[in-house]
């Protein structure tokens, strides 16, 4: 289908019709393929499992330099950035996967209770069947690959979905899973929304969406047809808090680190940060050192300083920016060929102004004065539930104030972003920032179902106890089992 104003489009409704025809044509083909797959057993043994999940941490090695360069070209990332934040996670992953499957899957045993003694019950793991995964743009390999991983690891066929918006590292997805994936258990399908449309109108076992709460309101009214259990990834401001008397020169490295990495691109990067007027005046500093130490005086020129994505989303949080306000940064050395927006910090903002209206997702930090912890729980509690919040305190009473006085997704104390980076510990939104979770057994749990399997000889028949009619004997003692 032409894109192109400029070239003739004479003939253009026949051939698009038969386009959608061709493309839905290739969807439902790859939709029936995976589920003759599934249903043939391919997916069912452990081996045949380890054996994918073996497959796809070798096709990341043979593939860093294709993706390394894809991360690059969409994103602005640099090799290092790509082996910390994108490729590193999805291979711990998979090792960490594969070391526990066996004992994941394992039937864990549930007594039945002397009523129904004797009696065992156990709880299986089985898989869901053809799931789909649709992937996002800001971190393209990690979020998109790692719930692969769960999928695999759960014993299910899989049709993936990069985002197109990172169309480099969507077309990298595409080489890997073909060349070194067997496409009886995963399946890619690249394209936009037209895609992405076809896609959802289909039956599948599970969706797995990562991306905004705009497009997951629409992915889980398209699941709603067919009853598809959804996990939706989403996002959020996420707020920081400082408290007095913490260490102000470590908070500012870790917040910076957190804040900009991927220009600010990360779902869970911290949103807008809180602090008392008096912890501000002497953590400004702080953060512009940091920053210096990190990107240095020049950041379009430092290497480890990523882009956005492109001109559309350069666009929208550049308007967020008031120069005014801006004591880092700012929009004087933007530069929209490029992609580049400078790490910047906002004081003096305001909680009705517009860079408090919606999730950043750049790099930009407005800093909102509060009168202390009280304050700052109840501006988190005020609005919706974000995918995590970050604290910075010495005092466990503030720390244990936080864990139980407000929601998110998660919750980092004393660090920010590394820990989506950890296979042990789940990682997923609540409320408007999702609703599922995955990574190491959390991802399996997510991925299949746990069906109780009960068991009970029979002979001797003692369920007889419970059969009518009911009277003499037996309903005296019934009556006082179940009084």
């Amino acid at each position: 289908m032409s894109t192109d104003p400029n070239e003739s489009t004479s003939s253009a409704p026949e051939h698009a019709e038969g386009e959608d025809a061709a493309l839905r044509a290739r969807i439902l083909e790859d939709v029936a393929a995976l589920r003759t797959s599934f249903d043939a057993g391919t997916t069912r043994s452990i081996r045949a499992r380890l054996n994918q999940l073996a497959a796809l941490q070798k096709g990341l090695r043979a593939e860093r330099g294709r993706l390394t360069k894809a991360l690059a070209q969409d994103l602005g990332k640099s090799r290092l950035e790509s082996a910390i934040t994108e490729l590193g996670v999805v291979s711990e992953e998979i090792s960490y996967v594969s070391k526990h499957l066996r004992s994941w899957l394992r039937p864990e045993k549930f007594s039945m209770g002397l009523l129904l003694a004797p009696a065992s019950g156990e709880l299986h793991r089985e898989p869901l069947g053809t799931t789909l995964i649709i992937g996002p743009w800001n971190y393209p390999v990690n979020l998109t690959l790692a719930p692969v991983v769960a999928a695999i690891a759960g014993g299910n066929t899989v049709l993936l979905k990069p985002s197109e918006v990172a169309p480099a590292t969507s077309s990298a997805i595409a080489y890997l899973v073909a060349t070194h994936l067997d496409p009886g258990w995963v399946r890619v399908v690249e394209g936009g929304v037209e895609e992405t449309t076809l896609l959802l109108e289909q039956r599948f076992d599970l969706i797995f969406y990562t991306g905004n709460a705009t497009v997951g309101r629409i992915v889980a009214r398209a699941a709603a047809e067919h009853l598809t259990p959804t996990v939706l990834e989403l996002g959020g401001k996420s707020p920081v808090f400082v408290d007095d008397g913490a260490d102000l020169a470590v908070a500012a490295r870790r917040i910076v680190w957190g804040k900009f990495t991927n220009a600010g691109q990360t779902c869970i990067a911290p949103d807008y940060l809180m602090a008392t007027p008096r912890t501000i005046e002497r953590l400004v500093p702080q953060l512009r050192k940091a920053v210096r130490a990190m990107y240095g005086t020049r950041p379009e020129r430092a290497r480890d300083y990523g882009r956005m994505v492109n001109r559309k989303h350069f666009d929208r949080v550049r308007a967020l920016i008031d120069d005014d306000r801006a004591i880092i940064g700012g929009t004087g050395t933007a530069d929209r060929r490029n992609r580049y927006l400078p790490p910047t910090i906002l004081t003096g903002v305001d909680w009705d102004d517009p860079v408090m209206d919606e999730e950043i997702f750049g790099p930009v930090l407005p800093i909102l004065a509060v009168s202390g912890a009280d304050e700052a729980i109840a501006r988190i509690r005020e609005r919706e539930k974000p995918l995590t919040a970050y604290v910075f305190t010495s005092h466990r009473t503030i720390e244990e104030r936080f864990a139980t006085q407000t929601s998110s997704g998660s919750l980092a104390i004393g660090l920010t972003l590394a820990h989506i980076g950890t296979p042990s510990l789940p990682f997923g939104g609540v409320g408007e920032s999702g609703m599922g979770a995955y990574h190491g057994r959390a991802g399996l749990e997510t991925f299949t179902h746990a069906k109780p399997v009960a068991r009970k000889p029979l002979t001797p028949d003692t369920l007889k106890l419970v059969y009518p009619p009911y009277k003499g004997a037996k309903k005296a003692l019934l009556g006082r089992l179940f009084r």
